[in-house]
């Protein structure tokens, strides 16, 4: 009877442990059977490393935070548990919440994260480029949300939604900004600009700068708004001063200045209702 065909030895293949060698070579059924035990022990190897272990314990506090959301609404959820929903997409493979709170810890509340610079979101340990753009980006969407509730609407007769659109562009920034709402004889939005940037308690303001953008955008009248990163909206006298100058440039070209907002992280302030203008 023919003897069955007969394979080489493989490199670490020792004769002694399958079929009988015989001038070098290795019958073909302890070949295939040596095979199949490095595939079962290749199997095992891979199980044992992890491969098969149960999900992480946060994959199901992410649905059942997803559910709670789903049946009960945002009130339902703190704002490190709404800021734990944004981070799933951003972080997939871990557990956000330890993050979510140190980002509420490090900028007091939700807003405050949202409305953080870049830069300093970055500075927190877990947040990396495409996090902190995430975040900027959520922020970006809620603010044109708020403005889109401006335009084509009398700015006069939507005065809440003027001040939650500047409140949610410009409370948290790091540096003061000099802001112009630009409206038309209807007192509807025609533009909205930053004029400035400056210092954390300082912005250059040039009245004729302001008033030739008007003229340019046919503007009849304006809302001045600063922003003061002190947290505290209180006019200064220097902000009067400015607020009168520019009512003094404008008013000869029939342009009307109908309030200077000043926003601050927890409030603000109108020189119009404080009867300062």
């Amino acid at each position: 009877m023919a003897k069955p065909p007969a394979f080489p030895l493989l490199d670490g293949d020792d004769p002694a442990d399958g079929a009988e060698a015989e001038d070098g070579l290795v019958d073909e059924r302890g070949f295939f059977a040596e095979q199949a035990g490095r595939r079962d022990n290749i199997r095992k190897a891979i199980e044992a490393s992890g491969a098969t272990e149960p999900p992480a314990h946060y994959h199901g506090h992410r649905e059942r935070l997803r559910d709670k959301y789903r049946d009960h609404g945002d009130t339902a959820l703190a704002d490190y548990e709404i800021l734990e929903l944004l981070l799933f997409r951003s972080i997939p493979r871990r557990d956000t919440k330890p993050l979510a709170k140190t980002l509420i810890a490090r900028f007091g509340n939700l807003a405050g994260v949202l409305g953080a610079p870049l830069g300093l979101l970055r500075e927190v340990k877990g947040v990396g480029e495409n996090v902190a753009l995430d975040l900027k980006l959520v922020a970006t969407v809620g603010q044109r949300m708020l403005k889109s509730e401006l335009r084509e609407k009398q700015v006069l007769s939507s005065w809440s939604s003027v001040i939650n659109y500047c409140h949610a562009a410009m409370a948290h920034e790091e540096r003061e900004q000099f802001r112009i709402l630009f409206l038309d004889k209807r007192n509807a939005l025609i533009a909205d600009e930053v004029q400035g940037k400056g210092t954390v308690d300082h912005t250059p303001v040039y009245p004729r700068e302001v008033v030739r953008r008007a003229l340019e955008l046919s503007a009849t009248a304006l809302v001045l708004v600063h922003n003061h990163p002190s947290g505290d909206p209180t006019p200064s006298r220097a902000d009067i001063d400015m607020t009168k100058t520019i009512i003094d440039t404008a008013k000869p070209l029939g342009i009307a200045v109908h309030d200077h907002i000043i926003i601050g992280k927890d409030g603000h302030a109108s020189l119009k209702g404080l009867r300062l203008i």
